[in-house]
């Protein structure tokens, strides 16, 4: 095999991979994205106010719920979310109180109802704040039907 064939063959495996692991933006438009994380409170007793980007069309696709999770994929705090918000986006939503201490590292990621959870979520801790992170999209993904769910959607 000469050079310029080794070449360009080297060149096709290296796109193949890069293009395998990155999401299209078609692909990522079906999911949402925590886009920012705001703690207050004390230890043992914080409050969360998640904002999320998130593809809502209705209740037949929204955002619905976000998720506070240690980095084993443990389910800490779920905060349901009852309606879609289609014309509210980026949106931003409090819940708690979350029972943790202040280093405690965490992951806050968010569902959709059809398509299950993103791979953009945060992670970080109240100490040293929260900075985006790619997921895989299996990751605890059997969190999925552990208690609290939503039991409907309200518009």
């Amino acid at each position: 095999m000469n050079e310029a064939r080794l070449i360009q063959l080297s060149l096709a495996i290296f796109l193949f991979y890069v293009l395998s692991c990155t999401d299209s933006s078609e692909t990522r438009a079906q999911y949402a994205e925590v886009m920012r994380v705001e703690v207050s409170g004390d230890e043992q007793n914080y409050s969360f106010s998640v904002t999320l980007k998130s593809p809502d069309t209705g209740c037949e696709q929204f955002a619905d719920w976000w998720e506070v999770i240690t980095p084993e994929g443990d389910l800490i705090y779920r905060r349901i979310l009852l309606h879609s918000h289609v014309k509210e986006q980026p949106f931003t939503r409090s819940g708690g109180p979350v029972e943790i201490e202040k280093n405690q590292e965490l992951i806050i990621r968010a569902h959709m109802n059809t398509s299950g959870y993103g791979s953009v979520a945060m992670r970080g801790s109240v100490a040293d704040g929260f900075k985006k992170v790619i997921l895989t999209r299996d990751f605890a993904s059997s969190l999925e039907k552990k208690a609290p769910l939503p039991t409907g959607c309200a518009f």
